[in-house]
């Protein structure tokens, strides 16, 4: 009997959550998020032009060719956005990138998507740092939830097998 190939699995937004996992980190899970904002990874296009010695119909010069080549890889930034919790831990990880201590700081992380409890997609950032840190407007009388926002730069990103 012959095996058939296995269907995918398309993810939904529903019962979705991220965690971010930063290395030398002590804590099983630096911090759980509800929304990212700014998955991009993309490769720069390097074009050039050659005139070869092939000749192009009647002419007697060469033909033209245009080449395009994979150039330098860069990345966007991540938002990240959570509802306010007592931890402090990425408030302390911007603090000591602001203090100065920046180097120290770019940190290699796992960010790892869940669905129901399972995780289901995994990604690695290189030389992660927090560039901004944002919380929504606070409102006394409000019944919504407070929103904590970090913004993180990375130098490389890839999708990772869990």
């Amino acid at each position: 009997m012959s095996k058939l190939p296995r269907s995918p699995v398309f993810f939904t937004g529903a019962n979705f959550y991220l965690d971010l996992k930063l290395d030398g980190s002590s804590d099983v899970v630096d911090a759980v998020f509800l929304e990212c904002q700014g998955f991009n990874y993309s490769q720069d296009v390097i074009e050039f032009s050659e005139v070869t010695s092939g000749r192009w119909g009647k002419a007697n010069k060469g033909k033209f060719v245009q080449t395009k080549l994979p150039g330098n890889a860069k990345s966007g930034n991540l938002t990240l956005l959570r509802g306010m919790t007592s931890s402090m831990a990425l408030w302390n990880w911007f603090e000591l990138v602001e203090d100065g201590n920046w180097a120290k700081q770019r940190k290699n992380a796992l960010l790892t998507i869940y669905d129901d409890g399972k995780p289901q997609a995994r990604f690695e950032l290189t030389a992660a740092w927090p560039t901004r840190y944002k919380f929504s407007d606070v409102k006394s009388n409000s019944q919504q939830l407070e929103i904590e926002e970090v913004e993180v730069a990375y130098e490389g990103f890839k999708r990772v097998k869990i």
